[in-house]
């Protein structure tokens, strides 16, 4: 079996972009050579990796693995340049690993509001499998991971509480749902649209799933949270969002909140880092994002762009 650079650069791009089309306009290279390559990594892999929807791309579980691994291997190329630039221009690189649900709703908030602190400083954030969050601090191929709750970490590291959070789950108006109680046999016999977070072992979304024991085949997974945030406001289906990101929506009326037992999950995220780690960036990035102005920042993240980042923020995968 063989995958090459080129087929995987061209595979995280159409996840990073969330469409062929546009990956091959970030690539600077025609559509059918990104299908083309799409097509070969299908083939080698025996996966059909992801199909269309109205909303964009919905993933399958191989395919998030590969989305994944490609991240990996390719990052660690990106890694690298990065750090030789950084050193020759006397400037500090921070490296981030955070959950596909931080990564998408907080950090652009947090990190545009950080990064005024240090001219100096350079971030990398990628997102990452909460589960593998430790052995990248560890290997020293991450500065810090922010996601779920780490349970008993590895001593050699230190764990500290960033921001409470609630997951709801909602429904379009015209779901039939919408209005009764809805109780786990219900729930459990809906078509869930779900961001990539649920693809992980941990989090509140793919505990929640565990909770009520959603199969398989009732979840369709998409390349973002707002991706499938909008097939949901089609009355596609039911997801779990978070509260703070659909106010507005429920507000206006795009959205229900469903109402009965188990339909609102509170979580922490938590910031992770190796221990005795006291002065640098990373260590700074901790103490400062439970701080009520970081907090705030995170809350309105959605409304900031990797655009506005000063100084540049370089983001692997999610964008």
């Amino acid at each position: 079996m063989v995958m090459t650079p080129t087929q995987l650069r061209a595979y995280s791009a159409v996840v990073r972009q969330g469409s062929v089309k546009q990956a091959a306009a970030g690539l600077g290279v025609s559509e059918s050579a990104v299908s083309l390559h799409i097509g070969q990594l299908r083939k080698e892999l025996g996966d059909q990796l992801f199909t269309r929807t109205a909303a964009g791309l919905a993933f399958t579980p191989g395919g998030l693995r590969l989305a994944s691994r490609a991240t990996e291997l390719l990052g660690l190329q990106d890694r690298t340049v990065l750090e030789v630039s950084a050193a020759g221009r006397g400037r500090r690189l921070l490296r981030i690993a955070a959950s596909s649900l931080f990564a998408e709703h907080a950090a652009p908030g947090l990190l545009e509001l950080f990064a005024k602190r240090a001219a100096d400083l350079d971030v990398e954030l990628s997102v990452r499998n909460p589960a593998h969050f430790e052995s990248l601090l560890l290997s020293r191929s991450a500065d810090i991971a922010i996601g779920p709750h780490p349970g008993a970490p590895d001593p050699a590291l230190t764990s500290r509480p960033v921001m409470n959070y609630r997951v709801i789950l909602t429904v379009a108006p015209g779901h039939p749902l919408a209005g009764i109680p809805a109780g786990p046999q219900r729930l459990r016999d809906q078509l869930w649209l779900l961001g990539p977070s649920a693809a992980t072992e941990a989090g509140v979304v793919p505990s929640i799933l565990r909770r009520l024991g959603v199969p398989e085949d009732h979840q369709q997974i998409f390349q973002s949270h707002a991706a499938a945030l909008t097939e949901v406001k089609r009355g596609k289906g039911i997801t779990a969002g978070l509260s703070f990101t659909i106010a507005q929506d429920v507000a206006r009326g795009d959205l229900v909140h469903l109402t009965g037992p188990q339909v609102a999950f509170d979580a922490v995220w938590h910031s992770l880092l190796l221990a005795g780690d006291s002065t640098s960036p990373a260590a700074e990035l901790s103490r400062f994002a439970s701080t009520p102005r970081a907090i705030q920042a995170m809350m309105r993240g959605a409304g900031v762009t990797v655009g506005h980042f000063k100084p540049s923020i370089h983001v692997t995968l999610w964008s």
